[in-house]
């Protein structure tokens, strides 16, 4: 596809009905596009929602500090502040907060700024594409759906809405074991569609087993085991608003009322292997570690600090990424999850050996704010942006995209 001069360009028809949905910053009408005064807004700066955090982080901003509210989303950060705006108390602990004193959840976001790309001039980009595939599956962007909990918390269509909008979008959602809708469900929303299916194994073995079944004949087409998660992280936010499940949603698996196996091991790859299904493990911060999945068959790894919510101390995902990706060896695919929020992070993690990044909370703020509608614009604006990035970094596709584009 050929790359215009500004994202909304790079697809003529997309841009058409994007501008009737969601018109541009300036161009509201009503009362969300000024302030009483009749001034316009102030200039939008993510630092507000994202780096400096809410009371419940502990710390307390004056009124006048907020960012006034979003009238037209155009990027992640702007979805944030709608999903801030629309999700209650208990929810939004659950899905923004992290664990401890929340260092790795910052710093996930913050190692992104450190990292710089180094674009390459005078290329021929004038056919961009930003189509790559995972475990042999054709996507139309190198950006998947991780595998969050409790979707219906955020929006009542929960992961069948992000289903649909993965589809729509031609890539692939994983599905949470703590899911709020059943496996087969989400299948049958999407019936077309590439899906994964993530994995916690729970003590008692027989739950993990029955939704592995029910995935594998739903026609979920890998697993990905979450490897750093023996037992649930201290999520502080949760314990000061007394985190509670709604009583009209039931997990498919229950992580609060079953306790996960913490005798978890590297055979119990093999086992999972033993299913027939390529075997994802998600939760890889080292190199040794890396060079054991590797050892005991695992087709991809994730980078994952689990969005900065198990063990709170430990690097940034994207800091991490380059260790791991010299230990596979080209051995085991390798993805990136954690801090994604711009496609240029995208393009960053893909320069430091990532095949593809997923997104999790990024993809939920759309969930929150506009269902299936806004989980398809944040991966459409995402895409977008790779679609520029790549074009001005001087690359035709993801697969050009090489250690010396960035530092």
């Amino acid at each position: 596809m050929g790359v215009n001069a500004s994202i909304e360009g790079s697809n003529p028809s997309f841009s058409a009905s994007l501008d009737r949905r969601f018109p541009l910053r300036g161009e509201e009408v009503g009362p969300t596009a000024t302030e009483n005064t009749g001034s316009r807004l102030p200039p939008h700066h993510p630092a507000c929602e994202t780096r400096l955090r809410h009371s419940e982080a502990g710390f307390v901003f004056s009124e006048p500090f907020r960012v006034a509210s979003v009238g037209t989303p155009i990027n992640v950060w702007d979805y944030e502040q709608v999903a801030q705006d629309v999700l209650d108390a208990n929810a939004l602990a659950y899905f923004a907060g992290g664990s401890g004193d929340e260092v790795t959840l910052r710093d996930n976001l913050a190692a992104f700024e450190r990292r710089r790309l180094r674009p390459r001039v005078l290329v021929d980009v004038r056919e961009v594409s930003t189509a790559t595939t995972v475990l042999g599956t054709d996507v139309a962007l190198p950006i998947l759906v991780a595998p969050l909990a409790m979707q219906r918390l955020a929006h009542p269509d929960g992961e069948v809405a992000t289903a649909r909008a993965a589809a729509a979008a031609g890539t692939v959602m994983c599905l949470s074991t703590a899911t709020t809708t059943r496996p087969a469900d989400v299948a049958a929303a999407a019936p077309d569609a590439p899906r994964w299916f993530q994995v916690y194994v729970f003590a008692d073995r027989r739950l993990t087993e029955e939704l592995i079944d029910e995935a594998k004949a739903s026609g979920y087409s890998a697993l990905v085991v979450t490897v750093d998660t023996p037992y649930l992280g201290r999520r502080e936010r949760d314990i000061r608003v007394d985190f509670k499940l709604p009583e009209t949603l039931t997990l498919a698996g229950n992580i609060f009322g079953h306790p996960f196996d913490s005798s978890l091991n590297w055979r119990d790859i093999e086992w999972l292997a033993g299913y027939g299904l390529p075997v994802v493990v998600k939760g890889i911060l080292t190199a040794e570690d890396a060079d054991l999945a590797c050892e005991h068959g695992a087709a991809a790894v994730v980078v994952s600090n689990h969005g900065g919510r198990q063990l709170d101390g430990v690097q940034a995902t994207i800091d991490a990424l380059p260790g791991v990706v010299d230990a596979v060896a080209g051995r085991a695919e390798v993805y990136l999850d954690g801090g994604v929020r711009r496609g240029t992070d995208a393009l960053k993690a893909l320069a430091l050996g990532a095949r593809a990044v997923l997104i999790g909370r990024a993809m939920l703020w759309g969930l929150a704010a506009r269902g299936e509608e806004g989980v398809a614009h944040v991966l459409e604006l995402l895409r977008a942006e790779v679609e520029l990035g790549l074009a001005l970094l001087g690359c035709s596709s993801p697969a050009d995209v090489r250690r010396a584009h960035a530092t």
